[in-house]
């Protein structure tokens, strides 16, 4: 039967950043827009005219041909070889970085307080919840830095370098982002913008229309890396196949998508995974380790203590040191006053309060976001969902930090657990539920076909473990050898063989 129960969470988590990735490859559609924004909106107008438009939902208002040209030709430019493509990215990233300080410095000098005013609809004229809506549907902008935890193990000393990378690129990247939306509203009232190419407008409204090519440009230089785990070419050294593949379907989903519901569908398939991730650095940290495996806090054995013997001899005698609490027992210094934890096995305490708080804490996000209005709920039935929810969260809390948990010194592990992962499921799951009804009907709908191929994945990769052990087992090994010394020639009659 296919279902996610089969799959497991790390499915999920794999079919959520593997649709992120594929979702997000027409990156070029943003600078498109802006270069016809630029030209007037002459090609959506003879695009349109001569082609037609569509009126579904999910679908582009018209097929972008544009964005599909711009695509093809960076894969192109990919195809030649992996020096060029290098080369692109660097350049690439550092037309961007220049784009973006440009618009920065531009912005502040040319900013209007009064922008800000109450006249013209203030500084945050939608409220917290308008915040949160529009975190949520920009929270896209923070991918890729998965990729610093997963090079974790080619750093000298990862406990220091991998929280630094993670603050350093995680604040610059928040920090443009708050000063690019900072400079846009204060150069011109948010009511006036257009939003097919925002950034150009307001220096288009300004009088700064040089400025405007300058920020088009960037927006077409603007690109997200693409990881494709395929064989590469010889020559080249890039994945050819791959880059058909990928070349193909990138331009079809520029032409056929809505720009708008590509970026939706993108940050709910990234929100998706945070809590799934937290989830398990709880679960790892409370988990003990296997016997071959360096994780965990190894328990303190028998040490040798010697003494003088009679006859001027040291000799050796073992004692016994107290054994310390394994990962998920409850901590000896509270069992005196958690004694109904006590009893149960490892581990199995941090599961039910693990359950029990992603529950409370999905039901507390939903009474926040929602409200007694959209839940339907009195003024006292409310203000109890919310007590009850807060409750239970924070004691579920208190239970897992009352657990054992593994140490490691020699890499870089996530601080003040649980805290900080359950905060994070918490803001999560809030933002999630600040985005559209049709985006969680789209991304339902693509998580209903989705069990079937991760079943499908996970029977081959058992299947091929299975193989795997039973080609390395010692009597197939045994057998191996005994065939290769048949093979081998017979010593010739006069030799003498010997033994070291």
């Amino acid at each position: 039967m296919c279902s996610w129960g089969n799959c497991g969470p790390s499915s999920l988590a794999g079919y959520c950043s593997s649709s992120v990735s594929l979702v997000g490859l027409p990156w070029p559609a943003p600078g498109a827009a802006h270069l016809d924004a630029i030209l007037s909106h002459g090609i959506r107008s003879f695009t349109m005219a001569h082609v037609g438009s569509w009126q579904v939902p999910f679908l582009a208002q018209y097929p972008d041909f544009l964005a599909a040209g711009v695509i093809l030709l960076a894969s192109a430019f990919v195809y030649c070889g992996v020096h060029i493509c290098s080369w692109l990215n660097r350049t690439f990233s550092a037309i961007s970085l220049v784009v973006i300080l440009f618009i920065v410095t531009l912005g502040f000098v040319l900013a209007r307080p009064e922008n800000w005013s109450t006249e013209e609809g203030s500084f945050a004229p939608f409220g917290f919840s308008g915040i949160m809506a529009g975190a949520a549907t920009c929270f896209f902008a923070f991918l890729g830095f998965g990729a610093i935890a997963a090079s974790s193990e080619e750093g000298q000393n990862p406990k220091r370098a991998v929280p630094m990378a993670i603050a350093i690129s995680v604040g610059l990247m928040a920090g443009t982002n708050i000063l690019a939306s900072t400079v846009l509203t204060l150069m011109v009232p948010r009511h006036g913008l257009d939003p097919d190419w925002t950034l150009a407008d307001a220096f288009y409204q300004r009088g700064y229309s040089w400025a405007g090519f300058i920020v088009a440009a960037g927006a077409v230089c603007c690109k997200r890396p693409l990881w494709i785990f395929t064989r590469v070419h010889p020559r080249t050294q890039v994945p050819i196949v791959g880059i058909l593949v990928f070349g193909f379907l990138m331009p079809l989903l520029a032409v056929l998508l809505d720009l708008e519901a590509l970026i939706r569908f993108l940050s709910i398939g990234t929100l998706v995974t945070r809590p799934v991730v937290n989830t398990s650095i709880i679960v790892l940290r409370f988990q003990k380790s296997s016997p071959s495996s360096p994780l965990g806090s190894v328990s303190p054995g028998p040490v040798a203590e010697g003494y003088e013997h009679s006859s001027g001899h040291r000799r050796l005698e073992d004692t016994e040191q107290p054994s310390a609490a394994e990962p998920g027992q409850l901590r000896p210094a509270l069992r005196p006053f958690l004694g109904f934890i006590s009893g149960c096995r490892p581990g199995a305490a941090v599961a039910w309060a693990l359950r029990v708080l992603v529950v409370s804490a999905i039901i507390l996000d939903c009474v926040l976001a929602f409200g007694k209005s959209a839940l339907h709920l009195p003024p006292w039935g409310h203000t109890l969902l919310l007590l009850l929810s807060s409750v239970v969260f924070l004691l579920s809390l208190l239970v897992l930090g009352a657990h054992q948990q593994q140490r490691r010194q020699d890499t870089f592990q996530v601080p003040m657990v649980p805290l900080i992962p359950a905060a994070s499921i918490l803001l999560n799951v809030f933002l999630m539920l600040h985005l559209s009804s049709l985006t969680w009907l789209r991304f339902s709908i693509w998580l209903l076909i989705a069990p079937c191929r991760a079943q499908r994945h996970k029977d081959n990769r058992i299947l091929n473990e299975e193989r795997l052990d039973t080609a390395t087992s010692p009597l197939v090994l045994i057998g191996r050898l005994r065939e290769r010394s048949q093979k081998l020639p017979a010593e010739p009659r006069g030799t003498k063989i010997t033994e070291y």
